[in-house]
């Protein structure tokens, strides 16, 4: 893979090469590919599905309620209400568990700042669930992505999925696509309980799940805190660099704006 240049200048000249032709190592067996700003506009995960999950918490909750599968994440949001109404000594403001009503107001103050919770995301997913079985839902992949998955897969990469979205959301993206049912071309789902993307030792442990030493595993992100994380546990890694991303400095990795341009040798 292509190294950082000396100078701004030859930078520069290196970042057009970059853009237009990307020849990874030899020994790359698998692809770890983000989600959002990767394969799939920020603005369909921003502006669709969030404000979709957004809009239907309550009446969801309202209408399963008593579902025996639901009561243990359930617990979870309560705990995650109980724990923030907590002050800085440690003292409960309001000790009642909340209401449908308050839990909602809860989740969607979340949703608003962006906070990673891992029972939010599990919940979100089972409503987008409902909105891509009834077809109100539908993923928008990049024009690039479904056939540079399949050339891979059929060229024996092992593919695989990290995201801050849970394991069961990723599914229902990939499965609902613009390019339809994708999912059997990965073989390995991440979510945030295999650990924080930021943390390079997430990326260990994705490693020995996937039973491959770390050099051989490419991960493809549009954040430069994770690909950071990623290169320091080992990991080759490309920066994601797609129209409407919010970060357009891939620091010293070598960047993208087509999974096409990746070319693996033969």
């Amino acid at each position: 893979m292509t190294h950082p240049a000396s100078t701004p200048e030859a930078a520069a000249e290196e970042v057009g090469a970059e853009l237009s032709h990307l020849t990874l190592d030899a020994d790359v067996s698998h692809v770890l590919l983000d989600i959002e700003g990767t394969t799939c506009p920020v603005s369909f995960v921003a502006d669709t599905l969030f404000p979709y999950a957004r809009a239907r918490l309550e009446s969801f909750l309202l209408e399963h309620r008593q579902d025996p599968h639901l009561q243990p994440l359930l617990g979870e949001l309560n705990n995650a209400w109980r724990n923030d109404c907590h002050n800085g000594d440690g003292e409960a403001i309001e000790p009642e568990p909340p209401d449908l009503h308050q839990l909602s107001g809860f989740l969607r103050r979340l949703i608003d700042e962006d906070r990673k919770l891992t029972a939010l995301k599990d919940l979100q997913g089972l409503i987008w669930k409902e909105g891509y079985r009834s077809g109100s839902l539908q993923s928008p992949l990049f024009a690039d992505v479904a056939p540079a998955l399949k050339r891979w897969h059929a060229a024996g990469l092992r593919l695989a999925v990290y995201s801050s979205g849970s394991v069961a959301a990723q599914k229902l993206l990939y499965g609902h696509s613009t390019a339809g049912d994708l999912r059997e071309l990965f073989c390995g789902w991440f979510d945030t309980r295999i650990g924080r993307k930021q943390d390079p030792a997430s990326y260990l442990k994705i490693a020995e799940s996937l039973v491959s030493p770390p050099a051989r595993i490419l991960f493809v992100s549009d954040s430069l805190a994770e690909l950071d994380a990623a290169h320091s546990s080992g990991l080759a890694v490309i920066f994601s660099n797609r129209p409407g991303n919010p970060e357009e400095d891939p620091g010293l990795h070598s960047q993208l704006t087509s999974l096409e341009q990746i070319q693996f040798p033969a």
